[in-house]
């Protein structure tokens, strides 16, 4: 049932979308992207009415992958241009939602097709099915994550999942074959109602007086690359979803 409804969810996306751009009223929707994707437009609640069809189309068609591929492409290149210390301390941090995990079987739920309009939720259910585990396989960021693990580069996880969730993020990450990792961090009690940029930025921080060097950064936030401790070098997954500030 649940396949049959997400098939039927791609098909309605697929036949009411079928151009690049649409332009209504005064939202020109490629040039809205562009401006989420460069930090010009902030704290937005909502994808623009008239642009639903085109974030629906994006997300679900091929164009998504192919920028996303040309993020993990760079991020690769930049990581095997460097020359490690060696001494365990060099990390990698990766976000989760929607850059090493697919949301997508999520959003076709019935009861969650509301949250193509820009909401976020975290997902709470352990997704089991095959379809589930294709798309988390076509994430470029299973290959930049498999290009890291024998350069020596140690693995971090770091998302604003609360705590409580720690299994079910545990299952779905060794599910789509993230399978080694430093650490998992996630969002601690005392750290609800924090806003993104200071809990992300407090825990690298927390990283580097330890003694970690944060070599690269990759994740579909702004607040995840943005603020204290970021990296050498971020990188920015494409996301018209939502916005995280």
């Amino acid at each position: 049932m649940r396949l049959a409804a997400l098939l039927l969810f791609f098909a309605t996306v697929f036949a009411i979308s079928r151009v690049d751009g649409y332009i209504e009223q005064d939202v020109d929707c490629l040039s809205w992207h562009l401006a989420v994707e460069t930090n010009n437009v902030r704290n937005w609640k909502l994808v623009p009415e008239e642009c639903e069809q085109y974030v629906g189309h994006y997300m679900l068609g091929k164009q998504y992958r192919k920028d996303f591929k040309i993020v993990a492409n760079n991020t690769i290149e930049y990581a095997k241009s460097l020359t490690l210390v060696g001494d365990g301390k060099d990390i990698w941090i990766f976000d989760i939602d929607k850059t090493t995990l697919s949301n997508l079987p999520y959003y076709a739920r019935s009861d969650a097709i509301w949250l193509i309009l820009g909401h976020y939720h975290t997902m709470t259910q352990s997704l089991t099915s095959g379809l589930w585990r294709e798309l988390c396989h076509q994430y470029r960021g299973l290959c930049v994550y498999q290009t890291l693990l024998p350069l020596g580069f140690k693995i971090v996880f770091l998302t604003g999942t609360a705590e409580r969730f720690k299994y079910i993020r545990i299952f779905n990450l060794k599910a789509a074959g993230y399978h080694t990792w430093e650490k998992l961090i996630l969002k601690e009690e005392a750290d609800q109602g924090t806003s993104a940029l200071v809990y992300k930025s407090k825990k690298r921080t927390e990283l580097v007086d330890s003694g970690c060097r944060i070599l690269g950064n990759l994740g579909d936030q702004w607040s995840d690359i943005l603020g204290d401790n970021s990296g050498n070098r971020t990188f920015k997954v494409p996301d018209p979803m939502y916005y995280i500030g």
